[in-house]
């Protein structure tokens, strides 16, 4: 539990993985809201509930703002109507059929307008370096232009903190472990089954991050 919580004057996006999460131990004595959304994904039903049970044992608010449209007019195999999540490591060129559009842009577009709303000044996101190769809406090309037209946008200036977007899983991972985070409580696997699959692009980099930050995965995985 945070102490003087209403002192705080920022909002999370968080998913329920390991870097949001990460990010909203780090940043916790600082967020008001934390914001998931439930857009149609294969994970959703994974990881939001990490997200909430985080939010709710820092004594932060928590809600999830569905994007139905998202899974229904957009193309990704991340969603529920795309083809089959990819297996290989992921900066491999397959995959980028993860992708979902401008997920971000979109995201952090209405985080602004919750934030303006709640009288609420920053907004922190967890993209980092990792996520770069695949996905540009997680590379500080535009993450600060992002910054300046949300902060152009809002009567109240609200400005975007995104202080993984220059550092690796790994470095992320040891700041969880320094946090005392258990990464079993959150989630990372594309495929959203029963338990993480192990082999997807995102579950072999979380392993791999968890390595290289000498952590005792204690993790579930179907391989």
């Amino acid at each position: 539990m945070i102490d003087n919580i209403n002192n705080a004057s920022g909002l999370i996006v968080v998913s329920g993985g390991m870097d949001s999460i990460t990010l909203l131990y780090e940043y916790a004595h600082d967020i008001r809201l934390g914001i998931s959304f439930d857009y149609g994904s294969k994970h959703n039903d994974k990881e939001l509930p990490f997200a909430r049970m985080h939010c709710e044992r820092l004594g932060i608010e928590h809600i999830t703002i569905p994007l139905s449209f998202i899974a229904e007019y957009f193309k990704s195999d991340l969603l529920k109507s795309g083809g089959d999540i990819p297996m290989g490591s992921y900066d491999d060129d397959n995959m980028k059929s993860t992708v979902v559009p401008f997920r971000n842009g979109i995201m952090l577009s209405i985080a602004a307008g919750m934030a303006e709303s709640r009288g609420l000044s920053r907004i922190y996101i967890a993209n980092h370096f990792g996520d770069h190769a695949i996905y540009p809406d997680c590379r500080a090309s535009f993450i600060n232009p992002m910054t300046q037209a949300i902060a152009e946008g809002t009567g109240n200036n609200v400005h975007i903190t995104a202080p993984y977007t220059s550092i690796t899983k790994g470095e992320i991972a040891r700041i969880g472990k320094k946090l005392g985070i258990d990464y079993a409580e959150t989630w990372s696997c594309y495929c959203g089954g029963d338990v993480q699959c192990g082999t997807c692009g995102t579950c072999v980099e979380r392993k791999e991050a968890m390595h290289d930050a000498g952590i005792d995965d204690t993790t579930v995985y179907l391989h």
